[in-house]
């Protein structure tokens, strides 16, 4: 018998959470598609020269400790 119940507390518990969920995703305000591609670009630019001056500052700080080491 307490096994019935914790079963059925398990299922309750994921049956109220998918409700949940899918009344939360109604509410949500989903952006256009050409604003999700903006944005897309956006954070695919950022990445690149982020990616690039963390690059730089490895590099120059790599060549610095090499310097101070005498390496």
């Amino acid at each position: 018998m307490a096994t019935k119940k914790k079963t059925s507390k398990k299922q309750n518990f994921i049956q109220r959470y998918a409700r949940e969920t899918t009344g939360e995703l109604r509410k949500v305000s989903w952006p256009s598609r050409e604003e999700a591609m903006n944005l897309t670009v956006i954070v695919i630019i950022t990445m690149i020269f982020t990616g690039a001056f963390l690059s730089l500052v490895s590099g120059l700080s790599s060549r610095l400790m090499n310097f101070l080491l005498g390496i």
